[in-house]
């Protein structure tokens, strides 16, 4: 493999976003949840709302910082690596990112303050309303880079001109039934994140005997939702695969595994793509399933990857296998999310603590589908940039050096590396922690809450009797 510049472009890109993409995806979920607890806590009063919301603001503050940072990186990147991307495609992306900036920015920016440093500086409905206000902006700014994405792999409602992609019709850009099943599917994502990152953090408290009463609010709460969203994920990542065949088949025949035209065409169930060969070696098909999910007929005629040139091929291992995983994922949560739920209607004891163990170590599963996702979706787009319009190889900087590239990809994951390892430990330490009550200050020491054995940090058991979950 030769090292290009453009390579490692693609390569610094897929990284940066790849670190990116997983804070989103977390604080979209859990500024949804901050507006439940808040909510909860307004109606009912009980004060285990109040804790575990300003338990979660405090990850949320550091979870949604670290997505900041990472996320300014991709726009110099737009300038750096691709500028003919830019060049091109400015009179669209441009006016996408500032209605990014004016809604989702806006209303993160004004209201995040007031959920840091407001709660006795306002009245409680403003308070909630500020944390709607958070939750809102994160959604908005998933929207917005969403219809943009969508847009450079369904280009619609535009005309070139001099070579430069000009708008037409920005109802059709930010309407695109496209966007309307992608955008969806991705803040369900962004939710059952949330979820199971909530009911993982009950079932590690249950399991070490400690905030029994917050450990069971969030494990009902999260197996619950993720128990309704996953079925309805499912179903859009059925939709997203509908537009995925219709707008771009070389990518859809990819992911199949498809080499060769098929009436009626089996699902490849798993096997070992061989690109060099046009052929896939130990492979587990299944006759007729693949015209079903495809057309949702048993004889329709499916195309095959050696109907398209090979300069128009996707490379075929990568999307093959990380859908594979996203959907291996999607079926491993609705057990968990299925059986745990179960198991808390009913109050069933045997195998609580397996079940427990089974949802703590599932708190993964949602980043690493999100991620493979998204891999399946950018790397199945190429060789284009924008699709059918815009080649990746014309969309880099012509002047780009590999030196240059290089030295900016070393000098990125050192400093991700770094900062995001500081992140985590720190996110860890809140965990660790928990949701431990606000208490007034020590008369001697203010530093020191009342009732608080040796610092601040110590740990406070609770139990809670007659409730195993």
């Amino acid at each position: 493999m030769m090292w290009t510049a453009l390579l490692l472009s693609r390569v610094q890109f897929a990284f940066t976003v790849s670190f990116h993409i997983i804070f989103p995806s977390f604080t979209i979920g859990v500024a949804a949840w901050l507006t439940v607890l808040e909510t909860f806590h307004l109606i009912s009063g009980k004060p285990v709302y109040r804790r575990l919301f300003e338990f979660w603001l405090k990850i949320f503050g550091v979870t949604f910082g670290l997505g900041v940072v990472s996320g300014i990186v991709l726009a110099f990147e737009f300038g750096m690596n691709w500028s003919r991307l830019s060049e091109v495609t400015g009179p669209i992306q441009g006016p996408l990112l500032t209605y990014e900036s004016f809604t989702a920015f806006a209303l993160e920016a004004s209201f995040f303050g007031v959920l840091l440093f407001g709660r006795n500086r306002v009245t409680p409905l403003v308070y909630l309303l500020s944390t709607m206000m958070v939750a809102l902006g994160t959604t908005f700014s998933a929207f917005w880079i969403m219809v943009n994405n969508s847009w450079m792999q369904a280009p619609v409602g535009y005309v070139v001109q001099n070579g430069v992609f000009v708008p037409t019709d920005w109802e059709a850009i930010i309407f695109s039934p496209v966007v309307w099943v992608r955008f969806p599917h991705m803040l369900i994502a962004a939710y059952l994140t949330g979820a199971f990152c909530v009911a993982a953090t009950g079932a590690w408290y249950r399991l070490r005997g400690i905030y029994a009463a917050e450990g069971r609010v969030m494990l009902r709460m999260g197996l619950f939702l993720a128990a309704l969203l996953i079925p309805v994920q499912l179903f859009l990542g059925h939709l997203n695969g509908d537009y995925v065949h219709d707008w771009q088949p070389a990518k859809f025949a990819a992911i199949e595994g498809r080499w060769h035209d098929e009436q009626p065409a089996g699902e490849v169930l798993i096997a070992i793509p061989d690109e060099a060969r046009e052929t896939n070696h130990f492979e587990l098909k299944i006759p007729y399933l693949g015209s079903l999910i495809a057309s949702m007929r048993l004889n329709s005629r499916e195309t095959g990857l050696t109907s398209f040139a090979p300069e128009d091929r996707p490379p075929v291992a990568i999307p093959f296998f990380t859908f594979r995983v996203m959907v291996g994922c999607g079926l491993l949560m609705m057990a968990v999310a299925w059986l745990g739920s179960f198991y808390l209607l009913f109050e069933r004891k045997p195998g609580r603590r397996l079940l427990l163990w089974a949802t703590f170590l599932s708190f993964p599963l949602p980043f690493i589908a999100t991620l493979t996702g998204w891999f399946t979706a950018e790397v199945g787009r190429q060789p284009w940039s924008v699709y059918g319009a815009l080649r990746t190889a014309d969309a880099v900087t012509p002047t780009l050096s590999v030196q240059a590239v290089t030295i900016s990809l070393i000098i990125f994951v050192v400093v991700y590396v770094v900062i995001f390892s500081f992140g985590t430990l720190y996110v860890y330490r809140l965990l660790k922690v928990g949701p431990v009550e606000s208490q007034p200050s020590h008369p001697l020491n203010p530093k020191r809450p009342l009732g608080v054995s040796g610092g601040g940090n110590s740990i406070v058991k609770t139990t809670q009797e007659g409730a195993w979950l």
